[in-house]
């Protein structure tokens, strides 16, 4: 990629940062774009990225290393114009060129960000109210690209949706979406089996884990922090059996319906990350079990992603393919962070 190209993706990370309420890290990344220079390793590292800075994220990549450094303590100076303290106009610029001296920063441009954004159980709950509904029988749910897990523990969180309140009294999460449209079916949730996969899971029990799932929040996105951080908390204390693996190898050999039970298969935000021959093996492994499915062995297929076919710009989709029958629904269009539901049932 041409020198040019890295920066202008620097500017479009900061666009959409600027759209998804995050201005600060919107303002790192733009000022990002203009200072790069060869003059430090980790200048030399971005400014020579060899693949496509959009799809690897390479901002998100240096701005989470920035910020990792700066909630260690290790760049002082910086932490210094870095939410919640304030920042004098024009400093913004010379803080990070000093910082980007420091090599501290060139291990956080080997790894593609890893997030766990908690409330995208907003959207998902709904849409397990929903299976819930129709199939009233115990749950057993797998997830894919599950990251550390968070989500796999959903029905142990708190819930305002439409005007009602879900889940259990006194959930570590309270999630309250902005919402538009009747409130989701009233159900009784029992998951009896969770489990999850992962290219690379994150092991939030080790403080390092802990810390690299930190860094990828936007620091300015204060309750996001916190809410991550009563998350991992809950999960600490009753941890998810997660496996590291390949989403398509796993499907095929974990996800079949079981009577009694409805087998859930769901993701969110991650099939855009899976090579198209794994999507095309997970929806042949569905279609295959769907077809093998009775009333008393359910199977159904949720979907928290940007729909491929919709226009650009457009927000994602919560979709529901439930078997028997194989019923295609659409649940609702989300914020890709889960801030708001517009519910279609």
């Amino acid at each position: 990629m041409s020198e040019a190209s890295i920066r202008a993706a620097f500017v479009k990370q900061a666009d959409w940062n600027r759209v998804l309420g995050a201005g600060f890290t919107a303002e790192v990344c733009a000022t990002l774009a203009r200072i790069l220079d060869r003059s430090t390793a980790t200048g030399r590292r971005v400014l020579d990225w060899p693949g496509n800075p959009i799809a690897d994220a390479l901002a998100l990549r240096l701005a989470g290393g920035l910020n990792a450094l700066v909630r260690a303590g290790d760049l002082p100076m910086l932490a210094t114009g870095y939410p919640p303290s304030p920042i004098p106009a024009g400093d913004l610029a010379g803080l990070l060129t000093a910082a980007l001296g420091d090599d501290r920063l060139l291990p956080w441009l080997d790894c593609a960000p890893q997030t766990n954004e908690v409330a995208r159980a907003g959207v998902l709950m709904p849409g397990l109210l929903a299976i819930a509904a129709a199939t009233e029988l115990p749950i057993r749910l797998f997830e894919l690209g599950a990251s550390a897990g968070l989500n796999l523990r959903l029905d142990h969180y708190g819930y305002r949706l439409g005007g009602v309140d879900f889940g259990p009294p006194n959930a570590p999460v309270v999630l309250a979406p902005v919402w538009e449209g009747p409130p989701p079916p009233a159900a009784a949730i029992r998951v009896v089996e969770r489990r999850g996969v992962d290219l690379a899971p994150v092991d939030v029990r080790t403080a390092a884990d802990r810390d690299r799932l930190l860094a990828y929040v936007w620091p300015e996105q204060r309750e996001r922090v916190a809410r991550l951080e009563a998350a991992i908390a809950a999960f600490i204390a009753d941890p998810v059996a997660l496996d590291a693996g390949d989403a398509a190898a796993w499907v095929e050999a974990e996800v079949a319906p079981l009577a009694g039970t409805a087998s859930v298969v769901f993701h969110s935000i991650a099939w855009q990350y899976f090579l198209v021959a794994t999507q095309a093996r997970i929806a042949a492994h569905l279609e295959t079990q769907g077809a093998a499915t009775t009333a008393d062995a359910p199977l159904a297929w949720l979907r928290y992603e940007f729909d491929a076919s919709g226009s650009v710009g457009a927000p994602p989709t919560l979709r529901l393919t439930l078997w028997p029958g194989g019923e295609d629904r659409l649940l609702a269009h989300a914020h890709p962070h889960g801030a708001s539901v517009r519910w279609l049932g």
